[in-house]
């Protein structure tokens, strides 16, 4: 990880924004790390919080329990752990970072949110339909994903075939409107989805911020804080001259 501190590579002055459980656990202090290791600052956003995303320069939707199904017109069929309250502030933060059109990455149950926010379903217990794969937790990045070349995932990752590790018991079904399909695994359950917009807006079904170690699951936070500082630049050159 020695490589994310070069000053060089650093992208001062960024303010991203981490919504996550009201309490912080591993996952969301990782993805901070790996955005502070870039030189961004991050601001965590809990269930309930208020907060104004036009003053922040990118949106990460991390993981967490899991979106509740009302939200895609399904009553609950597996016990699960809900949070009505995170469900609400995620739905307020991305309504708000889609109209301004800064960068977001979901991770896992984000990527879900994401999904489910444009209009699309989701599988509430993959287990029983794996067929390729065994369904067991994986930290370490033991899952094939196969990627779509051309996107902005497999020109960043720069290989049709990575692996990844596997944390979810639930995937998309039905693909939101304005979403592309990036990668699957062996069974074919959607593990990335970007927009078909102008928007630098990015879902991992996995979770990079346990695969710090790995080069190329760094870049996709790299990626997505260049994009950020890209669309903060743009900002900055709307603004009224004071001059």
């Amino acid at each position: 990880m020695s490589e994310l501190r070069n000053p060089e590579d650093s992208l001062p002055g960024l303010t991203i924004g981490i919504s996550g459980p009201s309490r912080k656990r591993v996952a969301q202090r990782l993805i901070a790390l790996a955005l502070r290791l870039k030189g961004a600052h991050t601001y965590y956003i809990r269930p309930g919080a208020r907060v104004d995303v036009s003053l922040l320069d990118g949106l990460v939707l991390s993981g967490g329990t899991h979106v509740h199904p009302e939200l895609y017109e399904q009553e609950p069929q597996v016990s699960a752990r809900y949070d009505r309250a995170r469900d609400a502030t995620d739905q307020r933060l991305l309504k708000q970072a889609e109209a301004i059109g800064i960068p977001v990455l979901g991770i896992c149950r984000g990527a879900q949110f994401i999904n489910i926010f444009h209009g699309g379903s989701l599988c509430q217990n993959v287990t029983p339909l794996r067929v390729n794969t065994r369904h067991r937790p994986l930290l370490l990045p033991m899952q094939t994903v196969r990627l779509v070349a051309t996107s902005r995932l497999g020109q960043l990752m720069g290989a049709p075939v990575i692996g990844a590790n596997r944390i979810h018991s639930q995937t998309i079904k039905n693909l939101g409107k304005n979403l592309k399909v990036t990668a699957v695994d062996n069974d074919l359950f959607v593990q990335a989805i970007e927009s078909t917009r102008g928007q630098w807006l990015m879902g991992l079904q996995w979770h990079p911020e346990y695969l710090l170690y790995h080069s190329g699951h760094r870049r996709i936070f790299g990626q997505f804080l260049e994009a950020a500082l890209s669309f903060k630049l743009a900002r900055l050159e709307f603004l009224p001259s004071r001059a």
